[in-house]
């Protein structure tokens, strides 16, 4: 005996295809305490994308601009990694540390209630302006033989690091003070501005840190029209793809 097939209409329907994950730059403002991965992950999971990444690290201590790149955008990175960023932060004198920036341990130091404004100001204008060779720290991103050196690190391992030739545009004293001064610092990429600091502090002969860092601007891209991660917690899954700025604005 022949079956007849079903109806058309009692058939299954073929399961949906999902959706491909828009394409687009996405500005966060990262809170203190995220690691840049921490916020692709989560970016990840919350909207269920497949694709994305981000245009540059920021520390974990550090608040403010990352640039997330989702879908075809992640191709573009270097785009982003390329350019310019300015950032703010405090410059501590007085006490060097481990890791240049507070989350280290103390490194030797001395009062600083002897350097004045106008010293301040001269010393960063004339030896951390302009092309400078910066050694890179222990505790960064940057590998040796395919290892991170933040791991060498946490092993109580120091290796020679070459130092690189960075550009600063401007590092300006905002605000001076003893032993906390507010900094700006607009700069190439590869500057680390904690470097800067405790090379600053070593030059004046105190010792200094990094005491905060906050980053605003990233290429043309500022951390005014950026979204907090909190908000963003909170963004429904269908409103995502409107926050995202077009991959035109990458180039």
């Amino acid at each position: 005996m022949r079956f007849a097939p079903p109806p058309a209409a009692a058939r299954p329907a073929p399961s949906a295809v999902p959706a491909s994950d828009p394409d687009g730059v996405l500005l966060v403002d990262k809170p203190a305490g995220m690691t840049s991965s921490d916020v692709v992950v989560a970016v990840r999971r919350m909207f269920r994308l497949k694709k994305v990444g981000h245009g540059g690290t920021l520390d974990p201590a550090a608040t403010g601009l990352l640039v997330l790149l989702v879908g075809r955008g992640t191709r573009l990175s270097e785009r982003v990694m390329g350019g310019d960023k300015t950032y703010e932060g405090v410059l501590r004198l007085g006490q060097s540390t481990t890791t240049q920036d507070a989350e280290g341990e103390p490194a030797g130091g001395s009062d600083p209630s002897g350097v004045t404004e106008e010293t301040l100001r001269a010393l960063v204008a004339s030896d951390f302006t302009g092309d400078i060779l910066q050694t890179p720290p222990m505790v960064s991103a940057l590998k040796k033989d395919g290892v991170p050196l933040y791991k060498m690190a946490r092993r109580g391992e120091e290796v020679a690091r070459e130092p690189r030739l960075v550009h600063v545009y401007s590092f300006d004293v905002a605000e001076f003070g003893i032993p906390d001064s507010r900094i700006v610092v607009r700069c190439s990429k590869g500057t680390y501005v904690r470097t800067l600091c405790h090379d600053v502090g070593a030059k004046l002969g105190c010792g200094g840190h990094l005491a905060g860092l906050r980053r605003t601007r990233c290429g043309a891209f500022r951390v005014e029209d950026a979204i907090p991660f909190a908000d963003l917690k909170e963004l429904p899954r269908a409103d995502f793809a409107s926050r995202l700025l077009p991959l035109s604005s990458l180039l």
